[in-house]
């Protein structure tokens, strides 16, 4: 495969993990394990676990 594609498509995964990173209040360097094998699978099971800060105690709105 060429290089070029591999560059490519991990730019696809890193750069949407580091603009949603902040946002769970996590820093954005850790979209840069997505890089590691199975890296970005662990990211997704942070961010589904992790409390976000909008998020309240009842769940309520």
């Amino acid at each position: 495969m060429h290089p070029l594609f591999l560059v490519l498509g991990a730019l696809l995964v890193v750069i949407p993990f580091w603009m949603i990173l902040p946002r769970a209040g996590l820093s954005s360097f850790w979209a840069l394990c997505s890089f590691i094998p199975l890296g970005a699978l662990v990211l997704l099971w942070v961010l589904a676990l992790k409390r976000w800060p909008g998020d309240t105690v009842g769940g309520g709105t």
